[in-house]
């Protein structure tokens, strides 16, 4: 047990004070929003996947300006190159002519880096942010540069263009803690996106905490207790992911080629316990391992040909999974 002053009373609060002022900003999105803080409060990374033109990108500058973070975007194209992303080593010209080399640090030193559309970007220039997500740190040369804290990678895909695009390998996949669909908004949403964006007032978010107070959260949802029989559910969850195992449902027998790995359950665990957090409590239960399921494997279940030829989703896989779990509890 750590020496941290357990407050979940006031965690929630903050953390509702920071949902409350993105909703003043972001029209609709509520599920979205909530499944980013769970991610953030966790300490991991975000990948999200929407069509254009949804807000992806004022979302994750939102949730920059709520929690005062230092904020940066990197927008993918096929020419970029890590260099550009992580930064260089360049001469510099001192006193009486003398000369040097001097690190220029590139955008990924922020609090929260926006990778807008990730799938453009050759496999080495993904390789050299998914290495910085994973280490917290970038080596160029001989020196190691240390990434600021807290460090998030929010990165953004479309689904719809395949044209100059490279798809994420599923193993750097693997490195986000959650996958979050965007959908698109309904009328009414529509409406108020219309009047907030084309009248001449213009939202901006305002600081709702810091991030000492985010790191204080981080620390407080290792806390949080996990009973062994919710450990033991969420085991049997990711066990079920995979088609060999005879406890999984037919669905995954039938459409799953690989399941989950152990990066699975731990992004269930950790972002479950912010959940009960954002909720006031200091305990895991099956009701956060049910809510985060989805989006925590959605990424790390991969489907065969048949799947692909019917249609079906990994979110129906995890779904059939959940509801066995629930007529066997």
């Amino acid at each position: 047990m750590s020496d941290i002053s357990i407050q979940p009373e006031a965690w929630k609060e903050t953390i509702a004070r920071v949902r409350a002022q993105i909703g003043e900003v972001i029209v609709g999105q509520q599920e979205v929003v909530e499944q980013m803080l769970w991610c953030i409060f966790a300490g991991g990374h975000a990948l999200l996947e929407g069509i254009p033109g949804l807000g992806k990108t004022m979302l994750v500058r939102t949730i920059a300006d709520s929690l005062d973070l230092s904020f940066s975007r990197i927008q993918f194209t096929p020419d970029l190159m890590p260099s550009d992303i992580t930064g260089t080593q360049v001469l510099s010209f001192g006193n009486q002519g003398v000369t040097g080399m001097t690190f220029q640090s590139g955008p990924i030193f922020s609090s929260i880096v926006l990778a807008d559309e990730i799938n453009r970007a050759t496999p080495k220039t993904q390789s050299a942010l998914l290495e910085a997500m994973q280490e917290q740190t970038v080596t160029i040369g001989n020196d190691t540069h240390v990434l600021p804290k807290p460090f998030f990678v929010l990165a953004t895909q479309n689904p719809l263009e395949n044209e100059g695009t490279y798809p994420l390998p599923e193993a750097q996949l693997d490195r986000f803690l959650l996958k979050i669909l965007v959908p698109y908004p309904n009328a009414d949403e529509l409406k108020e996106i219309v009047r907030r964006t084309t009248s001449s007032h213009v939202s901006v978010a305002n600081k709702q905490a810091t991030g000492a107070e985010l790191i204080e959260i981080q620390q407080g949802a290792k806390e949080v207790l996990v009973a062994e029989e919710v450990l033991d559910y969420a085991v049997k969850l990711l066990m079920m992911t995979h088609p060999e195992e005879s406890s999984a449902p037919e669905d995954v027998r039938k459409y799953v080629r690989f399941g989950s790995g152990p990066r699975g359950i731990q992004s269930i665990i950790s972002t479950g316990k912010v959940r009960a957090i954002c909720q006031g409590r200091m305990h895991l239960s099956t009701g956060d391992i049910h809510a985060v399921a989805i989006p925590a494997l959605r990424h790390r279940l991969f489907l065969n040909f048949e799947a692909q030829a019917r249609g079906i989703s990994t979110d129906h896989i995890v779904q059939e999974i959940l509801n066995r779990l629930e007529g066997t509890a």
